[in-house]
């Protein structure tokens, strides 16, 4: 599962599964242009790997706005010298029931977690193209196939990727582009951090372990371990692996409640 000569974008790419995945990324041989909202973050990622070795740019990049994604989609091409793979790592939750769910945040997820992958696949296959073809790898959720309370919107928006996933691997598999996702349980990153804090009463180690307890595993996840499921799919590894969603959720979605 090596990148040598591979160029990848990593969207997300200032923290948590993009952070992860943007560093692993380039301890197998890639140049990664880290991509991210905020652009400090991602500047921390990039210069961490230079700083071990690695090559690596990062732009500020809104995957919601669609001039965004173009210029970083650019920039990150022209500066590295093209693009084999995608990793769109970025999203968002916000909770709620539909009820009580304002339009507002509904409109905010579903533009951040499914617009967001939308808008990076119309920039990003023809310079996939350009190469013969390339790896495009979303993260979805095991929420997208069994959900909890207040989760409408992201619960949406998960399964949404699933489907869509399907369809861009169906329409640019003659590219040479394969699409898949992965789908995570519960990840030790700063989104399950402010779940921590609504929901269990700000003590986020103690929510952990508790959290933890739900998977097969025993804990939650951590971030480099779905970066790890991530770097298997967009490698040649898994070559005759498209249009699939591979659960990386600590058997979390094998267990019955009891």
């Amino acid at each position: 599962m090596r990148f040598d000569g591979k160029v990848a974008l990593v969207s997300g790419g200032g923290s948590g599964i993009g952070a992860a995945t943007a560093r692993l990324l380039a301890e197998r041989g890639a140049a990664v242009g880290v991509a991210d909202l905020d652009a400090a973050a991602a500047g921390e990622v990039a210069a961490s790997i230079v700083a071990t070795g690695g090559q690596a740019v990062s732009v500020p990049c809104d995957i919601r706005d669609a001039a965004s994604v173009a210029a970083a989609v650019e920039s990150i091409s022209d500066f590295l010298g093209g693009l084999d793979v995608l990793a769109q790592c970025a999203g968002i939750v916000r909770y709620g029931t539909v009820v009580d769910t304002p339009e507002t945040d509904w409109d905010a997820v579903l533009e951040t977690n499914v617009k967001g992958l939308y808008l990076l696949a119309k920039h990003c296959v023809p310079r996939l193209r350009e190469r013969g073809g390339g790896a495009i790898v979303s993260v979805s959720s095991a929420q997208a196939f069994a959900s909890q309370p207040l989760v409408a919107s992201y619960t949406a928006s998960k399964a949404a990727l699933v489907a869509l996933t399907k369809t861009l691997a169906i329409d640019h598999g003659p590219d040479g582009v394969r699409v898949n996702c992965v789908a995570p349980g519960s990840v030790r990153t700063a989104m399950l951090e402010d779940s921590a804090r609504q929901f269990a009463g700000g003590d986020t180690e103690k929510a952990f372990a508790e959290w933890g307890r739900r998977h097969v595993i025993g804990r939650v996840i951590e971030p480099r371990e779905v970066a790890a499921a991530i770097a298997f799919l967009a490698s040649s590894e898994a070559s005759a692996i498209t249009g699939t969603t591979l659960l990386v959720d600590g058997g979390l979605t094998a267990r019955l409640a009891v």
